[in-house]
This record gives C-alpha cells, structure tokens and sequence, in this order.
C-alpha cells in the first residue's frame, strides 16, 4: 500500500502528457466569441450623481456645522472669565495654556456654561432661584481664580489641574440643575393654570 510520492507523480505527468493540447491562439478566438455573444452594458449616470450629492450634503452640513461652533466660541464668556482673569500679565499660567487638551477641555466647559447662562430666562418668579444660584457660582469663580493662583506660584501639577477641571465641571453641573429646576418651575404654573381654567 506503501508508495512512492516519486512514482505517483511520474505516472502523472506521463498521462497529462498522453491528453491531446488546444491549438495555438485557441483563448483568445475564444474570448472574441464570448464578448461578442454578451449584452454591452450601458454606463448609468445614477451612481454618479448619489456621489456627488453625498459628497454635496457633506460639505454643506460641515460648512454648517464649522459656522455655528465658531459663533459658540467668538461670543465672549459671561461668568467665567472676570475683569481680574483679563488683566491678568501674558507670562500668567492657564489651564489652556498648559497643553492643547487641556485647552480644549476648558473651551468645552467655558462654552457649555455660556450657551447654558445665555439661555436662561429671568423672571420675577425666578429671579430669587437664580440670584441664589449665582451665588453659588460666584463662589465657585473665586475658588477657579484661587486655583489659578496656585497653579502659577506651585506651577503645574495634577492635583491643581484636576481641581481647576472639576471647578469648571461643577459650574456646568450647577447650571444644569438650575435649568432642570427652572423648566420644573415653569410646568409646575402651566400645570396650575391649567387646573384654574378648567
């Protein structure tokens, strides 16, 4: 049962040997005869244009979307950054001054509180809610202005950095629960004024 690999190969190559061969040139006559026999596909301008109105859509929802963040940043900050922080000399340390990440970090909190204080609306109703609330931040921007001072006497270090960034977290979060407590508010006398009318 035992054989030789040598061998089988042998026998083999000796009976592919033996099988009669195609004429010359017989593949290509062959492939003349097959395209001449397929249908001729017409080119559709469909998939085309799908491209360009993707590549339309695209562009004009990134151009969109660059305008309105750009707005968001140009307007300037109405709690966070004070008269002090302004005057402050240009050798003085930041969180955005200490890398690109940082600065994007502040930029992403420094945003979100403005969008979020610009957005609040004040009334007679509320107003005691928010002067309360924006005590509370105030009393956080002192404690940013105290870190900022740390950072530039110690100089830059993780704990300086990691509580100037949850200064700034805290400000946002304050915010948010003032806004959650506003709209709160105002279903609460949409709700009452519903029961009166009715």
């Amino acid at each position: 049962m035992a054989q030789d690999l040598r061998d089988m190969f042998k026998e083999h190559r000796e009976k592919e040997s033996k099988l009669p061969s195609m004429k010359k040139g017989h593949a290509d006559r062959f492939s003349t005869k097959l395209a001449a026999q397929l249908p001729v596909k017409k080119k559709s301008w469909l998939p085309k244009m799908g491209i360009a109105a993707s590549i339309a859509i695209l562009l004009s929802a990134g151009i969109y979307f660059f305008t309105r963040t750009t707005d968001i940043k140009d307007t300037p900050p109405a709690v966070v950054v004070t008269e002090e922080q302004k005057e402050q000399p240009a050798n003085t340390l930041s969180l955005g001054n200490l890398s690109p990440d940082l600065k994007k970090v502040e930029d992403y909190y420094v945003t979100n509180i403005n969008l979020v204080l610009s957005k609040l609306e004040v009334s007679p109703d509320n107003k005691g809610m928010i002067d309360g609330f924006m005590e509370q931040l105030a009393e956080l921007d002192k404690e940013y202005e105290k870190l900022n001072t740390e950072l530039n006497t110690l100089g830059p270090n993780d704990q300086t950095i990691n509580a100037l960034v949850k200064n700034l977290q805290l400000r946002l979060q304050l915010l948010q629960k003032l806004k959650t407590k506003l709209n709160d508010l105002k279903t609460s006398k949409n709700e009452q004024l519903e029961t009166s009318i009715i």
